[in-house]
């Protein structure tokens, strides 16, 4: 068994994970006062820094449980190391004059060197979430790492990306898939293993298929399908509308199936901008509105937890406007479906009248318990796991959720494509009867946006 490392933890591991202190195993951390001091300004509030900076305080109180650190600090738990707040410490003399600025930031990593250079012979690395100190510690060099534990490691997340399984089909099965009595057919004709639950697939016609069994809006000649875990087969996906908006593409085909499932309870729809994410889920959500007392769309004010719109003037409706403006766009290019004054354009308009259709951030949603509501959370790759999981479990009976993002737009300082919360729930979740995942290829906004999607 190899000597144990030491880990200085940044404030940013704790306040994305109060546990983090549990997760590394038998190796001793240690905690700078200047990370004591900074989670001690988040701890008050109902935001999710809140929520963290608390619980870790409470978790540090419970691992002393009346000791004191002393030298060597205090066992975390059986099986793991120990854990020791240290008192800040300077730069070496060599190195003081190249970070002159006295800031947390600094007093953190000054601390990490400090008890690297007090513990020779003992690897010891700083760990922050933070790009911008990683590369400082590094150009100090001083050992540093990311918080790897809820990490999508590269290989699963390319393969959420890819998850569509294409093959060529004979024309027997494709005729008694596109054309049979049920729409479906064994998935033992198609791969030797069962597939995951909602495992979406691509069929191709074999070489010399008559193109006049070809069903019309196939996308480049193939079918769409599905596997279906209750009936334990692989069913057609056909083309369906939704509330005067039809798919362009086989991804969004597969998008709208997905919404309109109800089976399905939860669905993450990733894509690039232009991709129709949004869209979809809102047109899906109206199309069904009589299956649901309530339609919610939100999306977090740039960084769910951090919310501060209390500079922006007017009431609330006025400081949210900016932020829920694309959601209104997207409700307006479904109206434009309609003629001006028609029916469906007044149901649109009453639902909104009435409440029945809200659009408001997600910071207000926190504390609901969301029952027979179609639920909608857009840009949902800035939400951090965790707060993915509390919005989840706000779920009740009847709920359908979709959350819409692109993994690779994060505006969250912390958060990357590996370590998002939307990323977390198409890995962690894969296989699940009730969660489907469709990732959206194509931009169909405008050729010029797609262009600049492929290009810029």
């Amino acid at each position: 068994m190899g000597k144990p490392k030491i880990y200085v933890l940044d404030t940013n591991v704790i306040l994305h994970d109060h546990k983090a202190i549990r997760q590394f195993k038998d190796n001793d951390l240690v905690i700078p006062t200047a990370v004591i001091e900074e989670a001690d300004k988040f701890k008050k509030g109902n935001d999710t820094l809140a929520y963290h900076a608390r619980g870790f305080m409470r978790e540090l109180d419970k691992i002393t449980n009346g000791k004191t650190f002393g030298k060597n600090g205090v066992p975390i738990g059986p099986g793991l190391g120990r854990i020791k707040v240290e008192p800040n410490h300077p730069f070496p003399d060599d190195l003081a004059e190249l970070f002159k600025d006295d800031i947390q930031d600094h007093r953190i990593l000054s601390t990490a060197m400090w008890v690297r250079d007090t513990h020779p012979g003992t690897f010891v690395a700083l760990v922050t979430k933070d790009v911008n100190l990683r590369l400082k510690a590094k150009a100090a060099g001083m050992a540093v790492q990311d918080y790897l534990t809820d990490r999508v490691d590269d290989g699963k997340l390319d393969e959420r990306l890819h998850e569509v399984l294409r093959k060529t089909l004979d024309s027997s099965l494709m005729q008694a898939l596109c054309y049979g009595p049920d729409s479906a057919i064994d998935w033992q004709s198609v791969q030797d293993t069962r597939p995951e639950a909602n495992q979406l697939f691509k069929f191709s016609w074999e070489e010399g298929a008559a193109g006049g069994a070809r069903p019309e809006d196939s996308d480049s000649g193939t079918v769409c399908a599905r596997f279906d875990a209750d009936r334990g087969k692989i069913v057609l996906i056909k083309t369906r509308e939704a509330c005067g908006i039809r798919p362009r593409n086989d991804e969004q085909k597969m998008a709208i199936d997905a919404c309109l499932n109800p089976k399905v309870d939860l669905v993450a729809l990733t894509g690039g901008a232009g991709t129709g994410k949004t869209l979809i889920a809102l047109a899906s959500a109206l199309e069904q509105e009589r299956d649901y007392d309530q339609i919610i769309l939100s999306r977090p004010t740039v960084i769910l937890g951090n919310q501060d719109i209390g500079y922006l003037p007017g009431d609330q409706k006025s400081k949210m406007s900016p932020f829920l403006q694309p959601l209104m766009d997207n409700l307006n290019v479904i109206k434009e479906k309609f003629r001006p004054g028609s029916r469906e354009a007044q149901r649109i308009d009453a639902m909104l009248t009435m409440e029945k259709l809200i659009i408001e951030p997600l910071a207000y949603i926190r504390g609901r318990s969301l029952g027979k509501c179609f639920f909608i959370i857009d840009e949902a790759q800035n939400l951090t796991p965790h707060e993915i999981k509390t919005i989840i479990t706000r779920a009740g009976e009847g709920t359908k959720m979709v959350f819409t993002g692109d993994v690779f737009q994060i505006d969250q300082p912390y958060l990357d494509q590996w370590t998002n919360g939307l990323s977390h729930i198409a890995e962690k979740l894969a296989g699940q009867k009730l969660f489907q995942h469709v990732f959206l290829r194509k931009g169909e906004r405008s050729p010029l946006s797609d262009l600049a999607a492929k290009l810029l």
